[in-house]
């Protein structure tokens, strides 16, 4: 039996489920469909306080627990996890639309990595000692205190824990807002660390709108705020939190280039295109939605990509034969159709798809525009949402130039058999997550994060022990101490 949609309550505070019906009702809303599933509030400012003081009386007996009784208590979340795969999937499946094909491999599954992995370097965190002749100075590896994580709506199980795993993997607690569209999964991931024998108030969940985020970043309880979302969003946390010297994460938007040179494996570059572009129908951060294609090979790969987007199975997300499925809401839907309209207005080709399907939910066709130029709003802007922008080049210094023509920095992709040239123009390309011959893959060990407006900091992998804990200096004089007077 899976889980019930509507949760004991809105917010998840000390180990118990908490409501106050005084604040703002947020309607939970199944894309498929477009029916109301589930109902929460958004958290008081006294709800957030109570989450905030709970997460601060936690923390210090977290920190007081070995890395190793740390790491036991993620160790066992990311099983539990895994043992109701099913449960979480579908529950993840009624809160963003994506297909259960989808969510049953890429969302409790990847939270559950998340969990393993931190759980397994919580024990090895450990400091460094430096001799200085007789002298010598150790440091000590401190968690930060009390962290807050925002969520973005495409992924609020994998994004809950790859923000808590390497909190709670230091040493630190977190209060956890998730996206309003998103609010129910991040409920059962506090639940399960419960379960798992994590103090009460370790991992507090609290629903809410921009409000609700910006008490919690503006609180001076708070040491540090990761944030997943949009670089518009980003620029706001990012100084609210500056103004107050927090420790910041930005995980943000991005424009990123995907680039099949014209000895590319065709079929592998437009299953990379396929994955880059309309996976969670296109609302991913990394998506590469300007993918360069040689003019060699333009009308060879459009006409293959066409073909394989007529075998996308569109239709009832939890249905597993389903391959593709609705926008998270009728707000991104109509976004995501307005951009469309700019690009057939600004004389992009469109290829293929560009209709809302007739049918309830939020549904939008797989598109794909060619003859696409650089200055066109849908290859400057973010979309979100299933179109690719296809554009033509012929010289690699060219591409080079044009991929890093833009503000934002997170990802980039190049097909080819040429090894050297691989490596070369990766190596050009001003992204922090980078693919060869592959397109959005996100395993735990290896750090994921962008460059310029994509964002500050890193997630996953050991570099994001770096983000969520501090190192002491503590300097060992064995003789006298000299002074000059």
């Amino acid at each position: 039996m899976g889980y019930d949609p509507q949760p004991e309550g809105s917010h998840y505070i000390d180990g118990a489920y908490v409501d106050d019906s005084a604040g703002e009702v947020i309607e939970v809303i199944y894309p498929a469909t477009g029916e109301v599933i589930a109902k929460v509030h958004a958290a008081t400012p006294a709800v957030v306080d109570r989450a905030l003081a709970a997460a601060a009386r936690a923390q210090v007996i977290w920190a007081a627990m070995t890395g190793r009784e740390r790491g036991r208590v993620l160790v066992d979340a990311a099983r539990l996890m895994r043992e109701r795969n099913r449960e979480l999937s579908e529950l993840e499946t009624l809160d963003t639309g994506k297909p259960l094909q989808e969510t049953l491999v890429a969302d409790a599954t990847s939270g559950a990595d998340a969990l393993e992995y931190f759980g397994g370097l919580a024990g090895s965190l450990t400091g460094e000692h430096i001799q200085l002749g007789e002298d010598w100075v150790y440091t000590v590896r401190e968690a930060l205190g009390v962290c807050v994580g925002i969520g973005a709506w495409n992924y609020p199980t994998q994004i809950a824990c790859w923000k808590a795993a390497p909190a709670l993997a230091c040493g630190n607690a977190m209060v956890f807002k998730p996206s309003e569209t998103t609010p129910l999964s991040a409920l059962k991931v506090a639940e399960i660390l419960i379960e798992a024998g994590a103090p009460a108030g370790l991992f507090n969940v609290v629903q809410g709108m921009g409000a609700v985020g910006g008490q919690l970043v503006g609180d001076p309880r708070v040491a540090k705020v990761s944030l997943t979302g949009s670089a518009a969003t980003g620029r706001k946390v990012y100084a609210a939190a500056a103004g107050e010297m927090k420790h910041v994460t930005m995980e943000l938007g991005g424009k990123s280039p995907l680039v099949v040179f014209e000895d590319a494996e065709l079929e592998n570059a437009v299953s990379g295109a396929i994955n880059g572009n309309f996976y969670s129908s296109g609302q991913v951060c990394s998506n590469g939605t300007r993918v360069f294609v040689h003019r060699a090979i333009k009308e060879a790969f459009l006409e293959r990509l066409t073909e394989r987007l007529k075998g996308a199975v569109i239709g009832d997300p939890m249905d597993e034969a389903t391959s593709f499925g609705p926008m998270v809401s009728a707000r991104q839907m109509e976004i995501v159709q307005g951009f469309i309209a700019q690009g057939e207005a600004e004389g992009a080709r469109l290829v293929y798809g560009g209709k809302r399907l007739e049918r309830p939910g939020f549904y939008l066709e797989p598109t794909v525009f060619a003859d696409v130029t650089d200055g066109m709003v849908i290859a400057r802007e973010e979309i979100f949402g299933p179109v690719m922008a296809v554009l033509d080049f012929e010289d690699e210094d060219e591409v080079i130039a044009r991929a890093n023509d833009t503000v934002y920095g997170l990802s980039a992709g190049v097909f080819t058999r040429d090894i050297s040239r691989a490596h070369r123009v990766i190596g050009r390309l001003q992204a922090g997550s980078c693919f060869v011959n592959s397109y959005n893959d996100a395993p735990v060990e290896a750090p994921f994060g962008g460059v310029k407006a994509s964002g500050v900091g890193r997630e996953n992998s050991k570099a994001a022990i770096e983000h969520y804990s501090q190192l002491k200096s503590v300097y060992v004089r064995m003789g006298d101490v000299e002074a000059p007077f």
